[in-house]
């Protein structure tokens, strides 16, 4: 197989993976799966496992050139010029518990002979597949996303003010986590914020306009590697909290519709330094700001 078809089928094939994937997910979500701990409070589930195998088993046949670095373990092929970041199961709290929020997600990095081991190569493509809502997201490098075949694209916000946005928690150490300060602030400061639990939807749902912004502390590259992508394609800007570029280790997520991002960063900026806040706008200025806006593009 040449290395154009190859790449013609990156997308398709992964999503046909992914969609079987998530067809196992809801068989066992039905039939109720016992879990265990990996860590002090790290969930795991045998459909976790089970659906890492299925996917590294199909991936393995589909593209036996490619590396596979999964959540669960697999670390197969990584020094193949592509290598799959692959989360068979994004958000196994919900799952464990019975909530219906949950994904698979898979990116796919493109890297160079020159690249050191810990630098990153190019994601090319991402396939992130909720099984329980049916929409599958989809994303190649410089062609666009999609959700189930349509192009999307982020949100027009304009302001940190009239956005929703999203986080997340780390299940080890929450204690340490500066996160729920920052969450508290930007409560205060936003629309709202959502802890829905599933990183790779997060970001899919910024791609999509559902979400303004998504941040987030000690991610790994299987929950950020598709997601990033379909960021970017969507439009959005996707860095570290102090503006600088995204990298798959840096434990720093900072999405937006692009529009806000310049707002985020500064926020981030007076919040890790202890600065004063700016007060928080009153409903009514928040009232003029949109009033103000809207007589512009009337001019």
């Amino acid at each position: 197989m040449s290395d154009s078809a190859t790449q013609l089928e990156w997308v398709p094939k992964a999503s046909e993976i992914a969609r079987e994937a998530g067809g196992q997910l809801r068989e066992f979500l039905a039939q109720g799966v016992e879990t265990e701990y990996k860590g002090d409070v790290d969930l795991v589930t045998v459909a976790d496992r089970t659906v890492e195998m299925f996917i590294r088993t199909r991936l393995g046949e589909v593209f036996p050139d490619h590396g596979i670095y999964g959540e669960e373990g697999t670390r197969e092929r990584l020094d193949q010029q592509y290598r799959w970041y692959v989360d068979p199961l994004d958000g196994t709290t919900n799952f464990a518990h019975g909530i219906p929020h949950f994904c698979v997600s898979m990116g796919l990095e493109q890297r160079s002979p020159e690249l050191a081991a810990d630098q990153d190569g190019k994601i090319v493509a991402g396939v992130i597949y909720n099984p329980m809502l049916d929409e599958l997201f989809t994303a190649e490098r410089g062609k666009g996303v999609w959700l189930n075949g349509r192009p999307i694209h982020v949100s027009a916000v304009p302001d940190l003010g009239e956005a929703l946005v999203a986080t997340g928690f780390p299940s080890r150490k929450r204690h340490d986590s500066p996160n729920i300060h920052f969450y508290q602030e930007f409560t205060l400061r936003s629309h709202g914020v959502r802890r829905a639990g599933s990183a790779a939807l997060d970001l899919a749902y910024v791609a999509c306009g559902r979400f303004e912004s998504f941040w987030e502390f000690h991610l790994n590259p299987w929950d950020t590697s598709a997601g990033f992508l379909l960021v970017e394609e969507a439009g959005g800007r996707i860095s570290n909290f102090s503006g600088g570029p995204f990298q798959l280790n840096s434990r720093e997520v900072l999405a937006s519709n692009g529009h806000i991002h310049d707002e985020l960063i500064g926020f981030f900026k007076d919040l890790f330094a202890g600065r004063d806040l700016t007060p928080i706008p009153t409903p009514r200025e928040y009232a003029e700001r949109r009033a103000a806006r809207e007589a512009a593009t009337q001019k």
